[in-house]
């Protein structure tokens, strides 16, 4: 295991504690000045500075900043499971839809732990939640996209309230990280 990567996590884990407040529970509004150009009602409860900040996930690649994010924390342990933290953080330009813990929550228990104990299955659900481009908030009203596990998610949506498949909502958009764009979701996505 990255020993940076999981000393970030206990940092983030201290120093983010409010954010363990679900993302996707949040009905406070987010204002465009809110995060540099982030969008959702679920980007309020990100820290204004420090660990887990806009800014700080800002400088690092994709699976690092998700590390500093407490609400990310089932994501990313899936990330190391299935061996994936080197791919992401050396991606470039990727487009992530990140669920939250509260995503995977939804999953009953012995199905999360059948597919977190199977790595095959754990890369192609984890890599459905990749695009190998950029996708900001403009590309999100009508779109279709391939991903790297080789499904097309589709978006859809306008304002600042915008769907992935027709199912999972993004609660926080157009999250820069120094290799990827972050739009985290409240429902895992799963491959047909």
């Amino acid at each position: 295991m990255n020993t940076t990567l999981t000393r970030r996590r206990v940092s983030a884990a201290l120093a983010g504690a409010a954010l363990m407040v679900s993302l996707g529970a949040l009905a406070l509004p987010a204002s465009a000045d809110e995060g540099g150009g982030t969008f959702g009602a679920g980007c309020a409860a990100v820290p204004k500075e420090g660990v887990g900040s806009l800014d700080d996930m800002a400088d690092d690649p994709v699976a690092t900043a998700a590390s500093n994010n407490p609400a990310l924390s089932t994501l990313v342990t899936a990330v190391e499971k299935a061996g994936l933290v080197d791919t992401l953080n050396n991606a470039k330009d990727v487009t992530v839809f990140a669920p939250t813990n509260d995503a995977f929550a939804k999953i009953p228990k012995a199905d999360l732990d059948k597919v977190l104990a199977d790595k095959e299955m754990l890369t192609k659900i984890l890599t459905y939640h990749v695009v190998d481009e950029p996708v900001d908030k403009a590309d999100l009203a009508d779109g279709s996209f391939k991903t790297l596990q080789g499904g097309t998610l589709t978006t859809d949506g306008s304002g600042d309230a915008y769907k992935v498949n027709d199912s999972a909502t993004i609660v926080c958009g157009d999250v820069q990280t120094s290799n990827a764009t972050v739009h985290i979701i409240d429902t895992v996505l799963m491959p047909k």
